[in-house]
């Protein structure tokens, strides 16, 4: 079956500043103890990756492939761009502004592209804007993969410093947690989500006391609070300077995670959290881990375990590691809600979806993404070995993904926000500078790493395009076979054909004409059920619809209704609970009462060849095809009782 995004309906774009929800008010600001509550576990979820940086970017910047001495003005010029991309990237752009640009409260690259494409009226504008925000959900999954290796990867490296003879099992060691981690995804979030937030607590308030202590020994570091320590290191180093922000971006690679998980938390508590907890706890371990450069050049190659005491060095590493399994986790179950999205949304065939959490909506487990990714992180630990070599590959995806942003925030600022052009022009180019140095930046590193969130990205962005384009030329196909409804049902109250006892339920992604399903079985079977129900389940381009909003159903006359169901693209639709509430349902439409061992539901399977005259090439034909045939199937998705499915199939050629 076909589903294909409905427009959804578009609001009047607020004035400057400040934008208005699709639907309903304005999200209610949490105080008090719900504030204290949901800043924890933005803590937890949203701080994750961000929060284990410290793990390795400074020693990135002072012995990676592209590093510099560790001598004092060198120091000091790093800290302070390290300080001031956390101020400009993490405070100024995305807590200031990117925030802003929710979707119904929901925030990300998919709900970014969602949002925009509803302004967009010419079909070379939409097709721009699908082209720039597939690439940046792709590279996205590029970070989901890199995430988990590098930051277990720089954990666990802690043993090489604590015993160096130990330093061969690093890579076995990091291999085994990450199997674990991927093992147990299937088990669901919901109990180790509860201790997200109080472990991440300990892991910021041990990197804060690490860093007062070296501030303590060596408090010339404050002088890298000092912007001009960063522009004279640049006027001083000048390309090779230049390189080196491709080690310093590593200090903001979860800053995309502040926008992508805005819906669980909301804009106050990430940025309370971010604010009152995470940003001085970061500042302090950096500044801490300068000092100690300052004091002792030689411990460039691993400044954040030297700065711990011998006695508490097992310790922080034990910390440590468990802090990344929590950095890891954020990303893995980014990469399930993604993958939704794009199921929803049209960009991906169905997958297995399975929900972990009775009260939480957003705890899902997607097997087929869980393996894929955890397969491909464990390979990039057997092929890198350190979190060196990760480290090339880690800022091209982290960059990508920050520009498309960019990109898309101008787009709401000025279509739905109404920005005049030199409000939201000049702030974008600012943003767009900064972006495009650190992407620029990394993009030389592509032959020691950097090729692969790249690569990773164009595989991901073909699945995508190609299944959204085929699906599209199958929906055209469709509609042209099909017969309009209300001939249909003429010729039905004409013949009156022979009907049997039950309720026969037809899925169809088309309202205005009849399932060709339907069709054949009126065919090939010559009978009717006593009552058929056609149902169409459409996807808007928001997270979700309430429910209210949700169903519109109608007697069409002859036996025959009419079901329309409308789902967010953060929703997984469920056809018999669907069905079940229409008695309930308050407003207009027939009080349907179906008996589930009393109802049929007739579904179609296409059998798809690539020798048609669609306007494809034939290698996407025969990747559309593949996919087609590999995609969960739509009972299981739709959540249909397998004992009372029919299926009934047909060739398509494409």
């Amino acid at each position: 079956m076909s589903d294909t995004p409905a427009q959804a309906i578009s609001s009047t774009p607020a004035p400057f500043p400040a934008p208005k929800p699709i639907h309903g008010g304005p999200r209610v600001a949490p105080r008090g103890a719900t504030l204290a509550k949901l800043a924890l576990g933005a803590l937890g979820v949203v701080y994750g990756d961000l929060g284990t940086s410290p793990l390795y970017s400074l020693k990135e910047c002072f012995a990676g492939s592209h590093s510099v001495a560790p001598v004092p003005q060198n120091v000091l010029g790093v800290v302070s761009l390290v300080l001031w991309t956390l101020t400009f990237v993490v405070t100024f752009k995305y807590l200031s502004f990117v925030m802003k640009a929710d979707n119904r409260g929901e925030g990300g690259i998919l709900a970014l592209m969602a949002l925009v494409g509803r302004t967009e009226t010419t079909k070379a504008g939409r097709r721009a804007l699908l082209v720039l925000g597939l690439f940046g959900a792709a590279l996205l999954y590029g970070d989901g993969v890199i995430t988990p290796a590098i930051s277990v990867l720089s954990a666990v490296e802690g043993v090489a410093v604590a015993a160096p003879p130990l330093s061969h099992l690093v890579v076995p060691l990091s291999v085994a947690i990450l199997v674990a981690l991927f093992v147990f995804q299937k088990r669901g979030t919901a109990t180790v989500g509860a201790v997200f937030g109080p472990i991440m607590v300990i892991w910021f308030v041990m990197i804060a006391l690490l860093g007062v202590r070296g501030v303590a020994l060596e408090p010339g570091i404050l002088r890298s609070v000092n912007p001009v320590h960063g522009v004279r290191f640049f006027a001083e180093h000048g390309w090779h300077g230049f390189l080196v922000l491709g080690a310093v971006v590593l200090c903001i690679t979860g800053g995309e995670a502040l926008y992508a998980d805005m819906g669980h938390f909301g804009r106050r508590p990430i940025r309370v959290a971010w604010l009152c907890f995470a940003m001085p706890a970061l500042v302090l371990n950096y500044m801490g881990q300068g000092a100690l450069l300052l004091r002792d050049p030689g411990a460039a190659q691993n400044p954040f375990y030297m700065l711990a005491p011998s006695w508490a060095l097992y310790p922080a590493i034990a910390i440590a590691t468990v802090a990344a399994v929590v950095a890891s986790q954020a990303l893995i179950s980014g990469a399930f809600s993604l993958t939704r999205q794009a199921v929803q949304l049209g960009y991906s065939p169905r997958v297995t979806i399975r929900h972990t959490s009775r009260s939480e909506i957003g705890q899902i487990y997607v097997p087929e993404v869980n393996w894929a990714v955890g397969v491909a992180t464990v390979a990039l630990v057997l092929g890198f070995k350190s979190s060196f070599a990760l480290a090339a590959a880690y800022g091209i995806a982290v960059t990508g993904t920050m520009m498309v942003t960019t990109l898309l925030f101008h787009r709401v600022a000025r279509d739905q926000w109404r920005w005049p052009r030199w409000v939201a022009t000049p702030l974008t180019l600012l943003f767009l500078l900064v972006d495009a140095s650190f992407f620029l930046a990394n993009v030389v590193k592509v032959e020691e790493g950097g090729w692969f969130p790249l690569a990773a990205a164009a595989l991901v962005f073909t699945l995508f395009s190609t299944w959204k384009k085929g699906r599209a030329i199958l929906a055209e196909q469709m509609r042209g076979a099909g017969l309009p409804l209300d001939l249909f049902l003429g010729e039905i109250a004409r013949k009156n054909p022979q009907r049997v006892a039950g309720t026969a339920v037809f899925m169809t992604g088309n309202v205005g004409n009849v399932p060709p399903v339907l069709l054949h079985h009126l065919k090939h079977n010559k009978v009717l059920h006593e009552r058929v129900v056609l149902v169409s389940l459409i996807t808007e381009e928001i997270p979700s619809v309430p429910e209210a909003e949700r169903v519109t159903s109608r007697e069409l006359g002859s036996g025959f209704y009419q079901v329309v169901a409308r789902y967010g693209f953060m929703e997984t639709p469920d056809v018999p609970a669907l069905l079940e509430s229409l008695p309930h349902r308050p407003g207009p439409g027939p009080k349907l009462r179906l008996v589930p061992m009393e109802t049929t539901y007739f579904l179609g399977r296409e059998t798809l060849l690539p020798t048609g005259s669609a306007r494809m090439a034939t290698w996407r034909k025969k990747l559309f095809i593949v996919m087609a045939r590999n995609a969960q199937t739509a009972s299981s998705f739709f959540g249909l009782p397998p004992n009372r499915v029919v299926e009934m199939g047909a060739q398509i050629q494409l």
